[in-house]
């Protein structure tokens, strides 16, 4: 009969794995639910500058589509909540423990600048543009405008109210179609998609319409690549000319899976997950003129998860590469927690610059740079490539 797939992926991934052996389940599929298992403890909620010149082409607006790796302030802000702790310090712009200004509160997933902002930096803009939740009803600024919400996915999260990234891109065809977004805007522009695993999470809605059984699990993560796919396709027809779309990042690699094991060594499971999920993505999306995969996993293993003496140029710029910055003090809290009287409920690192993550599961602002610059010379090689009609 029908088997709850939400019951395995609140259990603890040890309990899965005996249970997965009793039933004596094909290969694949035990793989496929460990990929859900091991997700599900990765929860992903979604300002220095680059040395890039901008692009010879005039791409002169930026469309921001996603989650929290690219969300600057669409995410309200509501005190004393887990989802608001963008909107409190230390977030912003902590530089280091010796600032002496208050950081400015962006509502960014980051201690200052985030992935948007540096691809910005390349197209010649000063940061990632305006968030729609923050900008005036019926305008859109000239850089474009920022659409993505911390913890969104493709599909709905029953616990939260966050827009899917087909619900972001019907806002986006709604200001096309109203003119609040011209023609003329979107034959100079750039889109971001940013889609970073919520879908793989236990409050993700992946009951809904994919499982009656086991072997149909095998379907869900090219079910989220699918989805993908049809919300590129949607902003190509709308006629965004260039369209720039993450694969996954090691997310064994995140604060949240290595603080198991002291922050030293990561998850191989989450990490394979992570490469079962992109190579769906590139087989869909390879053959697809005017569009560009950024290979997060690459550039974020070569910085934080390598074989000693390998790793890219910039792996030695961190002393920190599998440990939070910012870490609650104790278990089930957050960074940016306080009690009632106002203590601070975390602890916080001195050099956010010598470490690559900012907290349980988002880059510091070194990172993001560290990251973009990797992928910096193709990603303009593309956007340097002549629009193909």
């Amino acid at each position: 009969g029908t088997i709850s797939i939400i019951s395995f992926l609140a259990g603890r991934r040890t309990a899965a794995l005996a249970g997965f052996a009793a039933m004596k389940l094909p290969p694949a599929v035990v793989c496929l639910l460990l990929i859900l298992v091991c997700f599900d403890a990765a929860r992903v909620e979604a300002r220095g500058t680059p040395s890039a010149q901008g692009s010879r082409n005039q791409w002169s607006s930026m469309f921001v589509f996603g989650d929290d790796f690219v969300d600057n302030g669409n995410r309200p802000n509501i005190t004393g909540e887990k989802t608001s702790r963008q909107w409190s310090y230390p977030y912003g712009s902590y530089l280091n423990s010796h600032y002496s200004t208050s950081p400015v509160l962006t509502g960014r997933f980051s201690n200052y600048r985030m992935q948007s902002d540096f691809i910005a930096r390349m197209l010649g803009l000063h940061e990632a543009p305006p968030a729609y939740e923050l900008t005036e009803d019926q305008s859109c600024d000239s850089s474009g405008m920022t659409f993505a919400s911390g913890g969104a996915g493709v599909f709905k999260v029953k616990t939260k109210k966050v827009p899917t990234l087909a619900a972001q891109v019907q806002t986006f065809k709604r200001l096309v179609k109203d003119g609040v977004i011209s023609t003329h805007q979107l034959h100079h522009s750039v889109a971001l998609i940013a889609i970073s695993g919520n879908d793989y999470m236990s409050d993700s809605d992946i009951e809904t319409g994919f499982y009656t059984s086991f072997d149909d699990l095998d379907t869900y993560v090219g079910n989220v690549a699918t989805e993908i796919l049809d919300n590129v396709a949607q902003l190509q027809m709308l006629g965004v000319r260039k369209v720039l779309v993450n694969n996954l990042h090691p997310i064994g690699c995140t604060p949240l899976h290595t603080s198991s094991n002291n922050y030293t060594t990561c998850d191989l499971l989450g990490n394979y997950g992570a490469s079962v999920h992109n190579k769906y993505l590139k087989q869909m999306l390879e053959e697809r003129d005017n569009v560009h995969i950024l290979d997060l996993y690459t550039a974020f293993t070569n910085i934080i998860n390598h074989a000693p003496g390998g790793g890219s140029a910039e792996s030695k710029n961190f002393k920190g590469k599998l440990t939070p910055c910012c870490e609650s003090a104790y278990k089930g809290g957050y960074c940016g927690e306080r009690s009632h009287s106002g203590k601070r409920l975390y602890d916080l690192c001195e050099t956010p610059d010598k470490m690559f993550y900012w907290d349980q599961t988002h880059p510091t602002h070194a990172g993001w740079e560290a990251v973009m610059k990797a992928l910096q010379q193709p990603l303009m090689e593309f956007l340097d490539e002549d629009y193909v009609a």
